[in-house]
C-alpha cells in the first residue's frame, strides 16, 4: 500500500486519513501534510490510522510534535481506527497517556462534543 494522506472537514473537526507505512522515508511528507492542515485552520484533528500498516519512532516523533503544536494553539488531536499492531506501538511507548484512541469517528465526535475540545482523558478503547 502506497503512503497517502487525505483530509476532510466534518463540523469543526478535520479528519486526516493516513494510509501505508509511516517511517523514516514517509514521515517528512506526513509532517508537511499535517502542518499544511494546521496552517489552513485545522485545529482539531481526528487522525484515522485504520490503513496504517507500520509506524516507527520517526513517525511517532512527527505525531508528538504536531500534538504539541496543536496544544500551543488551543487545538487537539486524537486517533481512530487504530489496528492492533499500531496500538501496541502506542502502548509500548506509553503514548496512550497523552493520545486518545477511539474506535470510530462517532466515538471521537462524541468525545469532542462532550469536552468542547476533545482533550478528554487518554484511553485505549
Amino acid at each position: 500500500m502506497e503512503f497517502a494522506v487525505e483530509h476532510r472537514v466534518v463540523q469543526d473537526l478535520t479528519v486526516v486519513k493516513i494510509s501505508g507505512e509511516i517511517d523514516v522515508f514517509t514521515s517528512p511528507r506526513l509532517r508537511e501534510s499535517l502542518l499544511d492542515i494546521i496552517d489552513n485552520g485545522g485545529l482539531h484533528l481526528v487522525v484515522d490510522l485504520g490503513e496504517v500498516t507500520f509506524l516507527d519512532s520517526t513517525g511517532l516523533g512527527v505525531l508528538v510534535g504536531i500534538y504539541h503544536r496543536l496544544r500551543a494553539r488551543d487545538g487537539s488531536m486524537c486517533f481512530m481506527g487504530v489496528n492492533e499492531r499500531v496500538r501496541r506501538v502506542f502502548h509500548v511507548t506509553q503514548l496512550t497517556k497523552i493520545f486518545v484512541l477511539h474506535k470510530t469517528f462517532g466515538d471521537a465526535l462524541a468525545a469532542h462534543q462532550a469536552s468542547g475540545s476533545s482533550r478528554g482523558t487518554p484511553s485505549s478503547t
